[in-house]
């Protein structure tokens, strides 16, 4: 076993004196600095802390608690001690066996939750800490049979339910610790807790793969995957604590690179709330106990980098119950926190090692000059910036429990029950729902929100990842073999001669695109479709914080509006007035929208006007309304579709790729739950179009694997009806504003991508549509030139692409979309949303009522 100490004689006299006069004079630290310093003694390591407890004053005094030290005063909860990892220093973890001999069930019952978490309540505690083991039924079918036993899908549908009762019964707050996350199940229990956590521990991954490491047969310790975990955090906004286990065999490079791991997630997200440096102390009973245990210097130089590399403005944590009273050392380095400290129950993690008396503790942090004061297991600066950082649901709650003015805990208040609901009145009208026509004109005037620079991550760190994706490839292969190949029997192209192909220009990409023609032609036919649609975007209102978005605006802003139901339902009325056969019905992420609100939009209509075809609700919305209402996504799919839902956009996809998934969006669904989404809505029944938004930060290598994964998912369900290109509506976009995005696709690229779809769908996808609200009359007639045979609907009402910077209108009648066929020397055909021929009744009322859009204009009572 590597100990932690770097093996050598440690870092010259040289090379630690330049590193302290950096940390001195506030110079940024690189890693091999970083690791000198975490190697600091004597009077190295006293400089070293003076420097650091003065980075930390300087936060406290802007953050405008100076000289203040705050604690959390909580309950432990073990849910549960069974584990499917075997981490080699753990005394937490145990098995089914011996849990049935000491008479305790696989986890703890609600009652048991409850009793611990009103007993707290009692003694002023505010905040519940649920700690378990990962996925435990992942290892143990005791643990299986106990979830199903009590009718829970999984252990984190458990600590949802459980997260709800302490909420409801008790008014504690939950801190939850489950392990590794995905991003669904983080979507899933941000709605029951303010905050959650989960040490990285290290980012040195041969003691999670090197047989005889601490975390080795642990597949939940690997650190890519805890990384992953820490951004999946920030992307969905949760207020998120973790840390450093140090000692456990990593050099002092690999403890500097995990604190500088921490430090670009918690730049790229803003939402690390604390960090815990924590030390190795080595326990009877494991495979660690012959190690010894992480000196105090060792611990007091980490906490001192660690301020050092994070800055004024983080928050660093040491447990008090790990350091034998030493409380003065840790404050001297730069700590602000003491984190979690129960007056009734142990540390279930290290139990042989007591929490210090509360008043101890105080009079312990005054010794030194400073304030021991109360917080919430949500740290103040979250609490304050609320929304997305705190659910609706949990605001309640919160507000209870909080100073207002600071943040902090309200240090005489005792938790009290509160009912965790959804808000009472969803669809409250309000705002303005004419953007469709004033968005030119009226409401916000400048090109960006006020806070352009905290929603949407750090800017700086935005730019660093889109790098690498924007890079573009050679491409060696030939292009007129690749020709010939997409002219014989597009199926057997190759990914480098599509590659060639989605790079081709001149008089290439006019070969290509008569190619992609021909196929169109053979497949589907001359006839270019259209259909008769309303869109009806029925809430602007959304945090997820899409960098490409312009649509997205919080409750206050001045563009901001939510439709009623009833307006929605008069939308639908006036559209199946003038012929339509279809509404498009999408919306932002509402906070205050429960999971059953898409249910009732979905009713509205179908009760209003019963022939209407439903195609509604993209994966996102999806995802969001399964995870509010607790319910798994086909379950709620399939409600969907008792409620009225005929069909789903496939919009939310962007580009099926997370690299560049992760740069144009902060906490939207990643690429595989998109895919789970749309593959679960096939499997019932429920049809789907596909789409790829292009242009921004991708190259022609992301359009493929799109590709590729439309025609692989379309091979397995059939249940695409269509694909639709997008491209990149720049001029408005965050991405673009912030000088990262390119200002959307050339017309070379709009005819590539065109072409290319028609040749890589098919013969699995025949329909290709071209988005005239995106490209124009002469724009889209192009792509009907290069292998697209559909031009998708009327619109009526269109705003997303609108406050995007679109200036193609909202609307085109029959004859407007009849003509852009014309232009492009091929007849026109009205579709129903499947593709089938329209009824004659609705052919006569379209062709009566064609162009007189003025009276499907919203009026508000």
């Amino acid at each position: 076993m590597t100990t932690s100490v770097t093996p050598g004689t440690g870092p010259s006299e040289n090379s630690m004196r330049r590193a302290l006069k950096r940390a001195r004079d506030g110079v940024a630290l690189d890693v091999s600095e970083a690791a000198v310093l975490l190697q600091a003694r004597g009077e190295a390591l006293t400089d070293l802390a003076a420097s650091a407890a003065r980075v930390r004053d300087a936060g406290l005094e802007e953050a405008g608690r100076p000289g203040v030290i705050t604690y959390s005063k909580s309950v432990f909860v073990p849910l549960t001690r069974l584990c499917r990892d075997k981490c080699h220093y753990c005394t937490f973890v145990t098995v089914p066996g011996k849990l049935k001999r000491a008479g305790h069930g696989m986890f703890m019952a609600p009652d048991e939750v409850l009793d611990i978490a009103r007993k707290g309540a009692r003694l002023g505690c505010k905040e519940a800490l649920i700690t378990l083991g990962d996925k435990p039924e992942d290892r143990w079918p005791e643990a299986r049979e106990w979830l199903h036993a009590h009718g829970y899908d999984d252990t984190i549908a458990y600590v949802r339910a459980v997260s709800i009762r302490i909420l409801e019964e008790t008014g504690l707050l939950p801190h939850l610790n489950p392990g590794v996350l995905t991003w669904t199940d983080f979507q899933r229990l941000k709605p029951v807790a303010p905050s959650m956590g989960m040490m990285l521990e290290t980012t040195a991954t041969r003691l999670w793969s090197e047989p005889g490491g601490p975390h080795h047969g642990s597949p939940d310790k690997e650190p890519a995957v805890r990384l992953r975990v820490l951004e999946d955090a920030g992307r969905s906004s949760v207020p998120f604590t973790s840390g450093l286990l140090i000692g456990i065999g990593e050099t002092y490079e690999e403890r500097a690179d995990s604190l500088f791991a921490l430090r670009k997630v918690a730049r790229a997200h803003h939402g690390i709330q604390e960090l815990i440096i924590q030390n190795f102390r080595a326990k009877p009973d494991t495979a660690m106990r012959g190690m010894p245990d992480a000196e105090l210097d060792e611990l007091v130089a980490t906490v001192a980098v660690a301020r050092h590399i994070m800055g004024p403005s983080a928050c660093l944590q040491a447990p008090p119950n790990l350091v034998d009273g030493e409380y003065a050392r840790l404050i001297g380095a730069g700590i602000d926190d003491w984190g979690g400290v129960s007056p009734l129950t142990i540390d279930h993690v290290n139990p042989e090692r007591p929490w210090p008396r509360i008043d101890q503790l105080a009079a312990q942090s005054a010794a030194v000059g400073f304030e021991l004061r109360e917080r919430l297991c949500v740290y103040p600066e979250f609490v304050r910036r609320g929304e997305p950082w705190l659910d609706p649901r949990l605001r309640p709650h919160v507000a209870a429990l909080a100073d207002p003015e600071t943040g902090l805990a309200r240090p005489d208040t005792l938790p009290k029950g509160l009912p965790w609901q959804e808000p009472e009145e969803a669809f409250i009208p309000s705002g303005r729902t004419d953007l469709h026509r004033t968005i030119d004109t009226e409401g916000r005037t400048t090109d960006r929100r006020d806070d352009f620079d905290e929603v949407y991550g750090d800017w700086d760190a935005l730019r660093e990842a889109a790098a690498p994706g924007m890079v573009p490839e050679r491409i060696d292969t030939d292009v007129r073999q690749a020709l010939r190949t997409a002219a014989d029997d597009p199926t057997r192209l190759t990914d480098a001669e599509a590659l060639a192909l989605l790079h081709a220009d001149g008089t290439a990409l006019d070969a290509l695109c008569q190619v992609a023609d021909d196929v169109r032609k053979s497949a589907v036919g001359d006839d270019v479709t259209y259909i008769v649609t309303r869109n009806i975007n029925f809430t602007n209102v959304c945090y997820t914080g899409c960098r490409f978005c312009a649509f997205a605006q919080r409750r206050t802003d001045a563009d901001a509006y939510t439709l009623s139901l009833a307006q929605v339902a008069d939308r639908a009325q006036q559209a199946w007035d003038v012929g339509a056969v279809e509404v498009c019905m999408q919306g932002g992420i509402h906070p205050d929208l429960p999971g059953t609100a898409y249910f009732d939009i979905a009713r509205a209509v179908k009760e209003r006007v019963p022939g209407m075809h439903v195609h509604a609700f993209s994966p996102m919305e999806v995802v969001n309304g399964a995870t509010r209402t607790g319910m798994p996504i086909r379950e709620w799919l399939a409600a969907a579709k008792e409620a009225g839902l005929d069909s789903v956009p496939g919009t939310a996809a962007e580009i099926l790729d997370d690299e560049v998934r992760w740069v144009l969006t902060k906490g939207k669904l990643p690429t595989a739950t998109w895919t789970e989404v749309i593959e679960t809505a096939h499997e019932l029944g429920i049809r789907s179009s596909s789409t790829m938004m292009y242009g921004h930060v991708d190259q022609p290598r992301h359009w493929l694997g799109h590709l590729r994964t439309l025609a692989g998912i379309q091979e397995r369900t059939g249940g695409f009806t269509e694909f639709v290109t997008l491209p990149f509506i720049h001029t408005n976009a965050p991405v673009y504003l912030a000088g990262i995005a390119r200002p959307g696709p050339t017309t070379r690229d709009n005819r590539a991508v065109t072409a290319m779809a028609r040749l890589l769908l098919h013969p699995h996808i025949p329909n290709i549509q071209t988005s005239w609200v995106k490209l124009g009359t002469e724009g889209a007639a192009e792509m009907l030139r290069s292998g697209a045979n559909d031009l998708g609907g009327t619109l009526m009402e269109e705003t997303i692409s609108r406050m995007a910077g679109s200036s193609y209108g909202s609307y085109k009648s029959v004859r407007d979309l009849v003509a852009v066929a014309e232009a492009a020397g091929r007849p026109a055909r009205p579709r129903t949303t499947l593709y089938g021929e329209v009824p004659e009744e609705r052919l006569r009322a379209a062709e009566a009522s064609d162009g007189h859009l003025p009276e499907l204009l919203p009026v508000l009572d």
